[in-house]
């Protein structure tokens, strides 16, 4: 529990600046966290021999977090970019004979996409259009937090009956609540202070989805982890695992606030 508080504490003196100052340094340092977490899943498939398709995977992974960049230099949108990742990724299974099959191709390109839109719309949710981008940003993260926080407490101490035993064995349905329950609490104190321009029911029922959303990303993870039957996604965070470990609910909860069009 020490080394994961020194461990929480250092991150977030170095994260919490980092959002604040926003712009290209906290771009590049969201591309860095994105590419960590490529990695760590291809690991956990044990693909990571295979250095051309993940060398590749790494590029597209930038190119969709940064469209900006894929549109300045060769003209093509994201969807374009899928397209022709999956045509290179089916023509290197031909091209070594099936050692890289179709099932890791489609690993690779669904891992990006899974990592690109969450990490897309991290930048895309602070430097993006919106002026609220940073208020913005900071609900979402205190959001998660407090969902942590209070599946974590309410857990141990009213955790009764396993929420999904085969996926997450120490996770409860008394935690899930008040994580919900809390993330709830927090996210009426937030509108208080930094009101959004919606009414306070919204507010809770946006903050409801968040919490729940911000779950299931967790437990996605866990799943992945438990199909790969490896302890954590890395070992980059003493005490906390790897970046998908910890950055696995913020790569759910922003695409869902944007698909709703709660941040405008």
């Amino acid at each position: 529990m020490k080394q994961r508080i020194q461990t929480s504490i250092i991150a977030f003196l170095i994260f919490i600046p980092l959002v604040i100052i926003g712009g290209i340094i906290f771009d590049l340092f969201v591309c860095l966290l994105a590419v960590i977490a490529l990695i760590e899943l291809t690991r956990m498939r044990k693909v990571t021999n295979y250095y051309v398709p993940v060398t590749l995977a790494i590029l597209f992974l930038l190119l969709l977090i940064l469209p900006e960049a894929a549109g300045i230099l060769y003209g093509i949108d994201n969807s374009e970019l899928i397209i022709a990742f999956v045509l290179i990724m089916l023509s290197y299974t031909v091209l070594v004979k099936n050692k890289f099959t179709f099932d890791d191709a489609g690993f690779i390109l669904l891992s990006i996409i899974y990592v690109g839109m969450g990490f897309f719309y991290l930048i895309d949710t602070r430097d993006g259009q919106s002026a609220s981008g940073l208020t913005n940003l900071f609900y979402a993260l205190i959001v998660i937090w407090a969902t942590d926080t209070g599946a974590y407490f309410f857990g141990r101490a009213f955790g009764k009956h396993k929420l999904w035993p085969r996926i997450s064995p120490n996770k409860t349905v008394e935690g899930a609540v008040g994580g919900i329950v809390l993330s709830v609490l927090v996210g009426v104190i937030f509108h208080i202070a930094f009101p959004f321009s919606y009414d306070m029911m919204i507010v809770i029922v946006v903050t409801v989805l968040a919490s729940i959303t911000g779950q299931i990303g967790d437990l996605v993870e866990s799943a992945f982890k438990r199909h790969y039957d490896v302890k954590d996604s890395g070992n980059l965070l003493p005490g906390h695992g790897g970046i998908l470990d910890r950055l696995d609910s913020l790569l759910f909860v922003l695409p869902v606030l944007h698909l709703i069009n709660f941040f405008t």
